[in-house]
């Protein structure tokens, strides 16, 4: 029997959310923000987090620096049970931190990398990553020092028998290099927003890249935001609507819904049950400022996926 239902390979750090900064933001310019919140951040970290609460056996592969920062990283994303056995500590280096400065609809995303940089696929106890039923990758193009062997680290998952999957998220050099086309053979589902889908389809509408990219991958799983969701399975399209929810913050909402639907992928469900219940839990997740903090809250994760299931 597989040690874990899913095994993570990325990034872990804090998010720094300032909230409630004025609408236009100056150069040289002392603004205030109405709130702060300090959280767990980094899309693979807030990803193995939410699955681990939702009831997975979740192992988790990364790297941090010998700083507090780390630390912190390691004692909030423990809390959910994750398995960091595999976690590395590389002495002398900072771990990063991600400042997000929400505006309405849009945010700034600033992001100091740190020990993302640091791991290699030597750094990886292959074993660990293998011992699974599913293997997901989240931040490719963080993954400096691991991208040149992300392709093998794929396709040996897919030899050791684990299904597998890979949320992209954005590329800061916005190149979106032919190298990630090249090994999608050996993912499973792919899960980007719109956005990532056409950069990374480079096509111009979510539908032209959703019919490109599922001749690369089984399946391919677009988050639309408030459009909801389309799936697309060879020539078969899935939409479904969000669910509503009064939301606080979005950050996360998109790791979110992976785990939500990796959640019911890993469990055999078809792609409605799991486009479903993936759009719960980004609902869920929106509840809260930071993308974990409405799953950390045991008694309001229940009641919001109990009385909307």
């Amino acid at each position: 029997m597989p040690t874990f239902d899913v095994s993570v390979v990325g990034e872990l750090n804090l998010d720094l959310i300032l909230s409630g900064l004025p609408p236009t933001i100056e150069l040289d310019r002392e603004h205030l923000a109405k709130d702060l919140t300090i959280t767990l951040g980094s899309s693979s970290a807030i990803f193995a987090h939410n699955l681990a609460l939702l009831g997975n056996r979740v192992g988790f592969s990364s790297a941090i620096g010998s700083d507090r920062l780390g630390e912190i990283c390691l004692e909030r994303l423990g809390e959910s049970g994750v398995d960091l056995s595999r976690v590395r500590r590389f002495a002398g280096k900072l771990t990063g931190l991600t400042v997000i400065l929400p505006q309405q609809t849009k945010r700034y995303i600033l992001t100091y990398p740190g020990t993302m940089f640091e791991m290699k696929f030597e750094d990886l106890d292959l074993e660990y990553v293998f011992s699974a039923k599913h293997f997901h990758l989240s931040s490719y193009f963080l993954q400096r020092a691991l991208r040149p062997r992300i392709a093998e680290l794929f396709r040996e998952a897919k030899r050791a028998g684990l299904t597998t999957s890979l949320d992209t998220n954005d590329d800061p050099d916005d190149a979106w290099g032919e190298d990630l086309l090249q090994f999608l053979q050996y993912v499973d589902v792919l899960l980007p927003n719109e956005q990532e889908a056409c950069r990374m389809a480079r096509k111009n509408n979510p539908d032209e890249a959703a019919e490109f990219l599922s001749a690369k991958v089984p399946l391919v799983v677009i988050k639309r935001g408030a459009k909801g969701v389309v799936a697309r399975r060879g020539g078969k399209a899935f939409h479904a609507m969000p669910q509503k929810a009064e939301a606080v913050d979005s950050v996360g909402a998109g790791d979110s819904f992976d785990a939500g639907f990796l959640h019911k992928f890993v469990r055999g469900a078809g792609i409605e049950e799991c486009l479903a219940y993936g759009n719960l839990t980004g609902a869920l997740s929106v509840t809260r400022a930071g993308g974990t903090e409405a799953f950390r809250d045991a008694s309001h994760r229940q009641h919001f996926l109990a009385n909307r299931a």
